[in-house]
């Protein structure tokens, strides 16, 4: 296969950074996108030659070979099922699904289907996270023991994941699923025990009143071998968005920064246009990010998918539908745990 034929469902903040990904890549080509609205726009800057307001319209194109879910949470679920149905290979933003049943069901019926679901899980592309495993390969920490990871910021942009109904759950959901499906493709292999708190949502939580789901959630994580991690995602930071993982072995330790480790230094008293994601300012001193797409990595994420379509390959563990669907039941069993106060175990 020469170019992979892309079809693009949604057309906000995940669909931009998705165009711009695809956009490096010359085996990739956006064909057309569905969303209610923005599609103008959005062609526009992208160079999307055509566009609908029907997804399932989308889906039944025979010039199609991959359908890039970019849509709201709650929407996963039915965009996935129809382009399975559609014989569609299937790229899908985090979280797979809100709900474990959801997830399950996308899972299966891509199986039963034939086509390859990708796990939307970026961290795993991440250069530094990248770089940081192959220290651990080289020994450079001796055996690992436990890692602390955390992605946070000031709240979402979007009205959707404020709102648990449309997201599945809040800040825990969101972001620390990040941190999560990253810290279980490092250690490759399950987690067995789960412990949650979250804030609550509403009047419960501490910042967000308006947000339905938490603004403050972690959990620890126990795995197979016996190993920790505790993991983290909250809506009360301020600066900007805060991607840390530390690493503790038993012969060293690793800390990567994903958000504030960029090589320029500005101080600017005007401010300029875009420092990093979540700033509320760019004036005084700050880090501007030199490609924040590429840094996180979502460029080589979506170009490891169109791989895999070009070679028919499956995805590697951490980012396969089964890796999206164990990130769900952790984050569940995290707000299991949350509310009876208990210890969930299980094989996530």
């Amino acid at each position: 296969m020469d170019k992979v034929r892309i079809g693009m469902i949604g057309s906000k903040f995940a669909a931009d950074f998705h165009a711009d990904s695809h956009a490096r890549n010359p085996y990739a080509e956006i064909v057309a996108i569905a969303a209610l609205d923005g599609l103008e726009e959005y062609c526009e800057k992208w160079n999307v030659p055509d566009s609908t307001t029907d997804y399932k319209e989308l889906c039944r194109r025979d010039d199609i070979d991959v359908i890039d879910v970019c849509v709201p949470n709650f929407l996963h679920h039915e965009v996935v099922m129809e382009a399975a149905a559609n014989n569609k290979q299937i790229i899908c933003e985090k979280p797979l699904a809100t709900t474990v049943e959801d997830a399950k069901e996308m899972v299966e019926f891509c199986k039963k289907q034939g086509v390859l679901l990708f796990y939307a899980e970026d961290w795993v592309f991440a250069p530094a996270l990248v770089r940081a495993t192959e220290l651990i390969k080289e020994g450079a920490v001796g055996d690992m023991l436990w890692v602390k990871a955390k992605e946070v910021h000031n709240g979402s942009h979007s009205p959707f994941a404020q709102q648990k109904k449309y997201c599945g759950g809040g800040a825990l959901f969101h972001l620390a699923i990040h941190p999560i499906g990253f810290v279980r493709y490092l250690f490759g292999e399950p987690v067995t025990e789960v412990t949650g708190w979250v804030t609550g949502g509403e009047d419960k939580n501490f910042y967000h009143k308006n947000y339905t789901g938490e603004d403050w959630g972690a959990c620890m994580l126990k795995f197979e071998s016996g190993r920790y991690a505790f993991c983290e995602g909250n809506y009360i930071t301020v600066g900007g968005m805060d991607d840390k993982v530390e690493i503790y072995g038993t012969e060293g330790r690793l800390n990567i920064d994903l958000t504030f480790s960029s090589p320029i230094q500005a101080y600017s008293r005007p401010g300029f246009e875009y420092a990093i994601e979540k700033t509320d300012t760019t004036k005084h001193w700050t880090w501007p990010a030199v490609d924040e797409f590429a840094n996180l990595g979502y460029v080589e994420q979506l170009r490891y998918f169109i791989d895999c379509v070009r070679k028919n390959e499956q995805p590697k563990f951490g980012v396969s539908a089964e890796d999206g669907l164990a990130a769900v039941e952790i984050c569940m069993a995290a707000y299991e745990s949350a509310e009876t106060g208990k210890v969930v175990k299980g094989k996530f």
